[in-house]
């Protein structure tokens, strides 16, 4: 009977532990804490950065996974986590892609280390350190009995690396819009290129693009008939990949255009065409390089409106005009993102001159004349300086041989 009761009591006490944890694979006995910085593991891989945490504290501080998001990025879904119940304890996996490392709000920092290069010689290193945090959301209330969780990451990877083993990121925006015949949706997405051609994408080298080097932007849609066109209400850059970081500079808005910045197509095509030129961002004053990233506010408007949303400027709109455009089928807002832009900021060593063949050969022979005319030179004054030969002095006899 005692055996019985025992038995009894310890599936009584599996069951409590079971009905805590939800079913996750989490012990009572080890995982009934608040979370600790040993909770966290971070494994920088070729492609991919993972991060794997322990999610059993975090269940028992009254959390679920959706609370857990990548820098404060607990509205956007692509930036929590997923549950991997098959190991023990359970864990939260998060996975960043170098090719988008800043697309949740990780933070990209350049600095320059002595190591060893991509050619095993020692010599001034650049490491991109990509770090980041992890977090659950503040209550709306003034207090809270729940402890805030934090978790902070970090990995580092020579810069040459991630340039070339990365893209530039462009993000794509879905659309609606409503018209007399129903709903459609288009994707918006922005890419930049190298020239004015827009044929080659942007390529950025290893060392950054230098300061004042024009970029060409080119905001584009799909799934649109020939009713509708694209219209840019609003391009502006930020130091970081996040659309809302209060740090910015505004491209052009409105009547406003930045004096280094040009707005070929607007609100008259299919496409969005704007350049400008690169710079530095002034917080990034103590790295050797600086990122920029570029974000358009755009919609899509009917090709008999777009003309009349862009901003008259030196003159009032008329009201009827803003009465009129109400009643008119144009779509939401959607802003899409385009970097992060690399520039450098300054050199490690003082300006060269690069010379071609022809160049060279040219100041080759003006040296070797130059050299020549100089050695005539000092020899014409060697000889002008030495002493008369001595000369016969006549004699005073008289020669009988004249007469």
């Amino acid at each position: 009977m005692e055996r019985l009761c025992l038995i009894l009591l310890l599936m009584g006490r599996t069951t409590s532990v079971l009905a805590q944890f939800n079913g996750y694979n989490c012990d009572a006995n080890y995982h009934s804490r608040f979370p600790a910085e040993r909770d966290i593991s971070v494994y920088c891989g070729v492609q991919t950065m993972t991060l794997k945490i322990n999610f059993c504290p975090v269940l028992f501080s009254g959390y679920t996974v959706a609370d857990l998001a990548l820098n404060g990025r607990h509205g956007d879904t692509h930036c929590r986590g997923f549950i991997n119940n098959n190991t023990f304890p359970t864990v939260v996996l998060f996975s960043i892609s170098l090719s988008t490392l800043e697309a949740c709000g990780n933070s990209l920092v350049v600095t320059t280390s002595y190591g060893a290069n991509a050619y095993r010689n020692m010599s001034l290193v650049q490491i991109g350190n990509i770090s980041g945090y992890i977090d659950t959301p503040d209550p709306p209330s003034i207090i809270s009995y729940l402890p805030g969780l934090l978790y902070k990451f970090s990995c580092s990877y020579p810069l040459e690396y991630l340039v070339n083993n990365s893209q530039l990121a462009s993000s794509s925006a879905a659309i609606s819009v409503k018209d007399s015949n129903g709903t459609f949706v288009s994707t918006l997405s922005m890419i930049l290129y190298n020239d004015s051609t827009y044929n080659q994408q942007l390529s950025i080298p290893m060392a950054g693009l230098a300061l004042k080097t024009r970029v060409f932007a080119a905001v584009k849609a799909t799934n649109l008939d020939k009713r509708w066109n694209i219209l840019m209400d609003y391009c502006y850059t930020t130091p970081s990949g996040n659309p809302n970081d209060e740090l910015r500079y505004d491209l052009f808005f409105g009547c406003y255009k930045d004096p280094q910045t040009t707005v070929f197509e607007n609100g008259k095509s299919q496409m969005g065409r704007f350049a400008f030129e690169v710079f530095r961002f002034v917080k990034h004053r103590h790295q050797k390089m600086s990122t920029v990233f570029l974000h358009c506010v755009t919609k899509l408007c009917r090709v008999d409106d777009c003309v009349l949303l862009m901003p008259i400027c030196g003159r009032r709109r008329r009201r009827d005009i803003e009465d009129s455009l109400e009643s008119r089928p144009s779509s939401g807002d959607a802003i899409i993102t385009a970097g992060p832009i690399i520039t450098r900021i300054a050199s490690s060593s003082g300006p060269s001159l690069t010379l071609n063949p022809v160049t060279s050969a040219l100041l080759s022979g003006v040296v070797i004349l130059g050299l020549f005319s100089l050695g005539f030179f000092l020899l014409s004054l060697r000889l002008l300086r030495r002493p008369p030969l001595p000369t016969a002095t006549p004699s005073e006899a008289w020669n009988p041989s004249f007469k």
